[in-house]
């Protein structure tokens, strides 16, 4: 991978502590729609909602996100901890 593609991918990344369970994942806002996550953990280990889903014999590759923590990083976008997030 080229050093603008890893700086593309990485740059803008900041911790968040998932509110319901203390995962911390790194997240950036590029925008109010978009959000990249980037799981610094298993997330099928230490995320509940994907443990679950895992325990039930589901694929955690297939799932988006965990619910719980889209909201809890929607609620510290509102608190302003991502700074001022585009509206577009």
């Amino acid at each position: 991978m080229t050093a603008e593609a890893t700086e593309f991918l990485t740059s803008g990344l900041r911790p968040h502590e998932c509110r319901s369970c203390g995962t911390c994942v790194l997240v950036k806002k590029n925008s109010l729609k978009h959000t990249s996550i980037q799981w610094t953990t298993d997330a099928a280990t230490s995320c509940p909602v994907f443990a679950a889903h895992a325990a039930s014999g589901g694929n955690t590759a297939l799932l988006d996100t965990c619910e719980k923590l889209a909201d809890s990083i929607d609620s510290a976008v509102r608190d302003g901890d991502f700074g001022q997030v585009r509206h577009d």
